[in-house]
């Protein structure tokens, strides 16, 4: 597995009132919705990468303003397969 590293003010820390750990929690979840909002990720990869069960990736993503169903038949198929 491959490491990222980012370097985060404090500043922002403290005005997102959250910890290293918390944020980093965040911004990896969000980076895999967008991943996904534009098609780089499937579902199931963008749920790996948030760190979370593909269910919950997909019933979170109207948080973020992303359709959930937003496959094409191809994809739907696909997902039922592997389901």
């Amino acid at each position: 597995m491959s490491q990222v590293t980012l370097f985060i003010p404090d500043e922002i820390l403290l005005a997102l009132n959250a910890t290293p750990e918390a944020l980093a929690s965040r911004i990896r979840f969000a980076a895999a919705v967008k991943l996904y909002e534009m098609g780089q990720l499937s579902s199931g990869a963008a749920a790996q990468l948030a760190g979370v069960p593909k269910p919950y990736f997909l019933s979170r993503l109207a948080d973020y303003g992303v359709n959930t169903f937003d496959l094409s038949e191809e994809e739907l198929i696909h997902d039922i397969e592997n389901a």
